[in-house]
């Protein structure tokens, strides 16, 4: 239960430090883990990313503050972490239905997010089927993305570079390519060491497990030595993709005993209808 713990000191230091600019790094720091894999397990715990975490606890105390006290209403603003008034008062209304002016006048309903306090399902009375897979070094074969944690792009820009890839049918050229050593096509994530003035950074691979030379716009990576937990998962996407991931940090690791290793996790996709009840997937999650 210790990552338990860990991850809910980084969810107090963000409460502590409310009124403060955060980076994603300073916050993850304080887990012990990377951003990439704090920025993950708190969206997969809590179904929100944690920059929309912060914006709504943020509202929340502003529309506390307004209805309790005699603070100016730009004073607030500033104290919220916004430029300008209108920046607020448009963020405000987003998220209570209503305009700081009449919150201060009691005119309707506050919309709190209250402070968050994680926890996890250890009854597991749902069976979960994963198997241990260790593998020596492999290379891919695929097109890569470098995306920034800093502002959560990679949780917007994932999905559109998937939904590229599957309309000019590069998909269907990775299934080609395929040698097997991992069946199926792979969305492999790898963070960047960068220096400490940088801001975090990953890069995102769609791939194919395969020695062949890379095709004209493909380029390769090689994949290290590691043991990984491979969950299996059946049904639509992305549901289907979502439970699992949900289950594997809420039931999985707080009763398995393993950790997650610095290694880079995949998602492995096959062939078929991804719409379909019966379709198979897996998620590889590097472990120690």
């Amino acid at each position: 239960m210790a990552w338990v713990d860990a991850l809910q000191k980084a969810i107090d230091y963000m409460e502590a430090n409310i009124h403060e600019n955060m980076s994603i790094e300073e916050i993850a720091s304080q887990a012990n883990v990377s951003a990439f894999h704090f920025q993950r397990t708190f969206s997969v715990l809590t179904e929100m990313s944690v920059g929309e975490y912060l914006r709504k606890r943020r509202l929340s105390l502003a529309a506390q503050e307004l209805a309790s006290s005699d603070l100016k209403i730009i004073d607030i603003a500033y104290k919220y972490g916004y430029d300008t008034p209108e920046a607020f008062s448009k963020a405000f209304r987003r998220q209570h239905q209503l305009s700081p002016m009449d919150a201060r006048r009691h005119n309707g309903r506050l919309t709190s997010y209250n402070r968050l306090i994680i926890q996890v399902n250890l009854k597991g009375a749902k069976p979960m089927d994963y198997h241990i897979v260790e593998k020596e070094k492999f290379q891919v074969v695929g097109i890569k993305k470098e995306f920034s944690l800093e502002c959560e792009e990679n949780l917007t820009g994932i999905p559109v570079m998937w939904e590229k890839v599957n309309k000019e049918g590069t998909d269907q050229v990775l299934f080609q390519l395929n040698d097997e050593t991992v069946k199926g096509i792979l969305g492999v994530c790898v963070e960047k060491d960068l220096d400490a003035a940088s801001s975090p950074k990953m890069d995102y691979w769609i791939a194919a497990s395969s020695q062949a030379e890379p095709p004209e716009g493909m380029e390769t990576l090689e994949i290290p030595a590691a043991k990984w937990a491979a969950f299996e998962v059946r049904g639509p996407m992305p549901g289907a993709i979502q439970e699992t991931w949900k289950r594997i940090f809420s039931e999985w690791f707080p009763s398995s005993g393993y950790e997650h290793a610095e290694a880079p996790g995949m998602e492995v996709y096959t062939e078929g209808d991804p719409s379909s009840p019966d379709y198979e997937s897996e998620i590889w999650i590097p472990i120690k």
